[in-house]
């Protein structure tokens, strides 16, 4: 039961992650910063794919992915189609990763230690989820305050 309400919740909530990117009028709004807003939509979408793609689809899925945190918020102007295609392949694996999870997977703790603890692979899983919804809803924010949309 759990499983199959994380696989709905984590590829819900990365559509909605797409859609909003999709949503920008202006694609360069993607980038901007403004006022006391420090990361842009664009970082924050780098951001998300980046550490789904490591903690779910490296960690647990064994993908090989190597994450490069520091260039989620270095890197600008990544083009729209790029990050699309990207999340479009991170909702791919994070689908098929949590999927293939079992029951006894489940109970075990997550494979590598959280801030120096050792958690539980739910606890982590949901802790991913709010850390998604978290700059989701950042992301939606910096949308509407650039277009007023």
């Amino acid at each position: 039961m759990l499983k199959e309400s994380l696989v709905e919740i984590f590829e819900r909530d990365l559509l909605k992650l797409k859609e909003e990117i999709n949503l920008y009028h202006n694609e360069n709004n993607l980038w901007v910063l403004k006022n006391q807003v420090s990361n842009s939509a664009g970082n924050l979408c780098l951001h998300l794919t980046g550490n789904m793609n490591h903690f779910v689809g490296a960690i647990l899925g064994k993908t090989g992915f190597v994450r490069e945190r520091d260039q989620e918020f270095s890197s600008k102007n990544i083009p729209r189609k790029q990050m699309i295609d990207e999340l479009d392949k991170t909702i791919a694996i994070v689908v098929k990763t949590l999927k293939n999870l079992s029951e006894e997977d489940l109970k075990k703790n997550f494979p590598i230690p959280k801030h120096d603890r050792v958690v539980s692979m739910d606890y982590m899983l949901l802790h991913l989820l709010t850390h998604l919804n978290y700059h989701l809803g950042q992301v939606n924010y910096h949308r509407r305050l650039l277009e007023g949309i």
